[in-house]
């Protein structure tokens, strides 16, 4: 592919309206495959370290994404320019190209790898989430005993287990939820993380579509974005008000400690 031939097949995958150059540096680089200039608006792509034409597209589009972010956010210049929310951008146009026709990414056609992404799948993201689902219950049972003893259940996590405490507070909740495990434990915590069965039940859906983690992150941003604001607001005050009894509880236990100090 040439650089005209490259630049339409980006534009095909998605128009943009910031005009924007492709350049095949006939060179071999050890340390990037590409790179955009959010300044000039140009994509390099340095083609001698390709081995075919379909590495050659994925690093295209990685680069492609880049401008449509510029375009969509300005000029970045932080080392944040590769936010979640730019792998969702890349993985969607990734997508598209495969639904188009424009890039491949085929595991069966290397039985070896088909074979391996099976035995990892299988033996342990599956058995990781099944784990780390049983060690959520066992926790709970630990809690349970601790209270029982008279121990603080804190102290047991802090400093007889030695696990950070947002790591058991994660176990314990997605071991509470129906989460199926064959995903993985890290796909689960994103399910677990959703405030509704409904968006975790979304959540589950676009893992078993092979989405990514960041993809299905921003694809749940945006839909609570989409929601109606009336009923967002009308949660917003429910938790606001419900902050606001706390404090005036806590307020008025500490003016009554006051009273009683004098």
């Amino acid at each position: 592919m040439n650089q005209d031939q490259i630049k339409d097949l980006l534009l095909s995958i998605e128009e943009t309206s910031l005009e924007f150059s492709v350049t095949l540096t006939g060179k071999k680089s050890k340390k990037v495959n590409g790179l955009y200039k959010p300044d000039t608006h140009e994509i390099l792509l340095h083609n001698k370290n390709f081995v075919n034409e379909m590495q050659l597209v994925y690093t295209a589009i990685h680069e492609y994404a880049h401008h449509l972010q510029c375009e969509a956010d300005g000029v970045l210049r932080s080392a944040r320019s590769h936010s979640s929310v730019f792998w969702a951008r890349f993985h969607r146009l990734l997508e598209k190209a495969e639904q188009m026709g424009l890039y491949r990414f085929d595991v069966e056609g290397s039985p070896e790898l088909a074979a391996l992404t099976e035995e990892i799948r299988g033996k342990y993201l599956a058995e990781n989430g099944r784990l780390m689902k049983e060690l959520g219950t066992l926790l709970l049972k630990a809690h349970e005993l601790c209270e029982a003893a008279g121990l603080r259940y804190e102290d047991y996590i802090d400093r007889v287990l030695c696990l950070p405490r947002t790591a058991a507070k994660t176990a314990v909740k997605v071991s509470t939820l129906d989460i199926n495990p064959s995903m993985g434990y890290e796909s689960m915590k994103i399910v677990a993380a959703q405030g509704t069965p409904e968006k975790r039940a979304a959540a589950e859906e676009q893992f078993a579509a092979h989405k990514s983690p960041d993809l299905v992150k921003t694809e749940l941003a945006r839909r609570l974005e989409a929601e109606d604001p009336v009923e967002r607001l009308a949660r917003e005050k429910i938790r606001l008000e419900k902050t606001i009894a706390t404090l005036t509880a806590r307020l008025e236990q500490v003016e009554k400690s006051l009273q009683n100090a004098h």
